[in-house]
C-alpha cells in the first residue's frame, strides 16, 4: 500500500525557486519539497552563469533584482553571497543605435551605469580590440553569485524550520479533490491543500498532471564553454557582453567561461551542448576579441524557461484553488531569487507583499499567471 503524508504545502521542484520559497514557508507551515533528481539544484540552478546584474532582464525582472540587492550585498555574519565583478556591454560602429537604446532603457533604474569610450572599454578588458569599438556601458555593481552558498543557505533554513525534502521523487500523477491535491511519487502519496509548481522546464507538464492548462512555457538551451585565457591576466576583468547579446564571456577561476548567448527552443531535458554550437561560440568570441582559443577545457548547457512575455509567472491559477505557479524565471532566477521567494510566500499566504518589494517597483500583477490567459 502507498504511504500517505499530509502537509500544508507541497512544492514540486528543488531548484533555487522551489527551495527558497519552501524554506520561507516552513517557518509557519508544514512543507514538503519534492525533487525528481538525486540532488537539489541540478538543472538550471546548478548550471547558471550566476551574475547579479540590475541591468539584466525586462522591467519586472529588474525590479525583482533590485529588491534582491540587500540579500546579496549584505554581510550575513561574515558570510556574503556575492563578490565584485562588474558587467560591460560593448558595441561596434554598426551597433551605435543599440548602445544608445540600451542606455536609455537601463539608466532610469540603474544610475550607477557608466558610459565608456572604446579605448576605456579596451583598457578595462585588454582582450577587446584596440580599434573598432565605439564604446561601452559599464555596470560596476554587478557581482558574481556563489550559487552553492545560496542553495546551502536556503537548504539549511528549510531544515531548521522543520521542512521536509524528498529526492528521487519524480511526480507521476496528481489528483485534485475537494480538500486539495494528492501527489503520487513512487510508492509515496503527498497530500496538501496547496501545490506549488516550481518544476522549471517541466512546470507545464506538472500543471497538466494537476488538471491545469499549460501556460506556454518554453525551455531554451544556453551553451557554455570553458576555455584558457592564454597570456591574459583575467582576475579583474568584468563580465563582457555584446550589446545585442550575441555573445558574452567572464572569468571563471583561472579560465574564461564563454557563451553565444543562445536560446534554442527544446523540450524539457537534461541539457547537453551541441558540438556545432560550441564551435560557433569559439568563432564568435575570436571574431569579436583578441582571444585565440585552442580547444575547450569543458562544455555544458543549461535550460532557461520563459513565458511568452519573458517575465516570471508567480501566483495562484484562477479556477484551480490551491494551485500556485512559480515558474518562467528564464535566465534571471538566481539574481532575483530572494525577492521572488519573499513575493511568492506572501502571495501563497494571501498577505500584502512587503514594502521592500513594492518600493523597488515589484508589481505582483505583472507576474500573475492570469496575464497569460487573457
Amino acid at each position: 500500500m502507498p504511504n500517505h503524508h499530509r502537509h500544508d504545502v507541497c512544492v514540486i521542484g528543488a531548484g533555487l525557486a522551489g527551495l527558497s520559497v519552501a524554506a520561507l514557508l516552513a517557518e509557519r507551515r508544514r512543507v514538503i519539497l519534492l525533487e525528481r533528481e538525486p540532488q537539489i539544484a541540478y538543472h538550471s540552478t546548478g548550471r547558471s552563469a550566476a551574475l547579479f546584474a540590475e541591468a539584466y532582464g525586462n522591467a519586472p525582472v529588474r525590479a525583482l533584482t533590485r529588491a534582491s540587492r540587500a540579500f546579496y550585498f549584505e554581510d550575513r555574519g561574515g558570510r556574503c553571497f556575492t563578490s565584485p565583478r562588474g558587467e560591460l556591454f560593448v558595441a561596434a560602429e554598426a551597433q551605435r543605435d543599440a548602445l544608445e537604446a540600451l542606455e536609455a532603457e537601463l539608466r532610469p533604474g540603474a544610475p550607477q551605469l557608466r558610459r565608456l569610450s572604446g579605448g576605456e572599454a579596451s583598457a578595462l578588458c585588454p582582450a577587446l580590440p584596440r580599434e573598432g569599438l565605439i564604446g561601452g556601458l559599464l555596470d560596476p555593481d554587478s557581482r558574481d553569485i556563489d550559487v552553492a552558498a545560496v542553495v546551502d543557505h536556503y537548504h539549511r533554513q528549510l531544515r531548521a524550520h522543520g521542512g521536509e525534502l524528498r529526492r528521487d521523487a519524480e511526480v507521476e500523477a496528481i489528483e485534485r479533490g475537494a480538500h486539495g491535491f494528492t501527489v503520487a511519487a513512487g510508492e509515496e502519496r503527498y497530500e496538501a491543500p496547496i501545490l506549488v509548481d516550481a518544476a522549471g522546464a517541466w512546470a507545464d507538464r506538472v500543471a497538466s498532471l494537476a488538471g491545469v492548462a499549460p501556460i506556454g512555457l518554453q525551455p531554451r538551451l544556453r551553451t557554455a564553454v570553458r576555455v584558457a585565457a592564454g597570456a591574459f591576466s583575467i582576475a579583474d576583468w568584468p563580465c563582457v557582453a555584446d550589446v545585442e547579446e550575441r555573445w558574452y564571456f567572464r572569468p571563471d577561476a583561472q579560465a574564461l567561461m564563454i557563451s553565444p548567448a543562445d536560446e534554442t527552443p527544446t523540450e524539457p531535458c537534461d541539457a547537453r551542448p551541441d558540438e556545432l554550437t560550441v564551435a560557433e561560440t569559439i568563432e564568435r568570441i575570436e571574431s569579436a576579441t583578441r582571444l585565440r582559443i585552442d580547444r575547450p577545457i569543458a562544455t555544458w548547457a543549461g535550460l532557461r524557461t520563459f513565458a511568452a512575455d519573458r517575465s516570471p509567472v508567480i501566483g495562484y491559477e484562477r479556477g484551480a484553488p490551491g494551485f500556485f505557479w512559480l515558474a518562467g524565471q528564464g535566465g534571471y532566477g538566481i539574481q532575483a531569487a530572494p525577492a521572488i521567494a519573499v513575493l511568492a510566500a506572501a502571495l501563497l499566504e494571501e498577505r500584502t507583499p512587503p514594502a521592500a518589494l513594492t518600493e523597488q517597483g515589484v508589481d505582483a500583477g505583472t507576474l500573475d499567471p492570469a496575464r497569460l490567459r487573457d
